[in-house]
């Protein structure tokens, strides 16, 4: 993919990762339209903020409006309520899901004929190592759920011209992992790098850092 051919949406592009993805992105010639809650707090120079909430289907189906234009769709945008499955706040539960597997999907299923039209691009998800190591509650099983439908989606959008990449990270110096330890993160810029390489080259996994890669080895382990 020719970032300085590339339109992108980024969702979430206000802070931590989506951040990086947004300035990036725009270093490599690309036009950018940053998807946030609060536009004003998408300060990146030669970005376009757009008013997006990932929950709301009618904000979804407007943005993809506005950006009629886009070749890639970086869904970044997610939550973490630190959520029991057994004993948490079951709204809590189905937020986790409403935000990393349906809001992602309507975001998806909304840019799909966009970028179609436009010729063809590429969709980048961002997941997560507890995708596969599920120790997370609420935000695990929603992260797996996002696994398998980034794997089923890349099957339904290759015939379409659209490349399909997924992000599996563990912990980077984000506000998102602000009770983890500095010595447990990796530096998110390098982890934007990394996935942006992997869209341009169509790669369809990215692991971004060891502890990620080592999970994704061990997946048929015993228990």
């Amino acid at each position: 993919m020719d970032f300085e051919r590339t339109v992108a949406v980024v969702t979430g592009a206000n802070r931590g990762l989506g951040r990086q993805f947004a300035q990036q992105l725009v270093e490599r010639g690309a036009k950018v339209y940053a998807a946030v809650r609060r536009p004003e707090s998408a300060d990146i120079p030669g970005v376009t903020p757009i008013r997006f909430d990932l929950t709301d289907p009618a904000s979804i189906e407007e943005v993809a409006k506005v950006a009629s234009d886009a070749t890639l769709l970086v869904n970044n945008a997610g939550i973490s309520t630190h959520t029991s499955l057994l004993t948490g706040d079951f709204d809590n539960v189905r937020l986790e899901m409403e935000t990393h597997y349906f809001g992602t999907l309507a975001t998806t299923r909304a840019f799909v004929p966009v970028i179609e039209r436009n010729g063809g691009g590429a969709v980048l998800n961002v997941h997560s190592i507890l995708s596969w190591v599920h120790i997370g509650g609420a935000y695990s099983a929603a992260k797996a759920a996002g696994w398998a439908m980034s794997n089923a989606l890349r099957q339904e959008l290759a015939p379409k011209g659209i490349g399909l990449t997924a992000l599996y990270v563990a912990y980077m110096d984000t506000d998102m992992a602000s009770f983890v330890a500095p010595e447990e993160k990796v530096d998110p810029a390098a982890v934007a790098k990394a996935a942006l390489d992997g869209v341009a080259a169509g790669t369809a996994e990215v692991l971004g850092d060891d502890r990620t890669r080592s999970a994704k080895q061990n997946l048929s382990a015993a228990l």
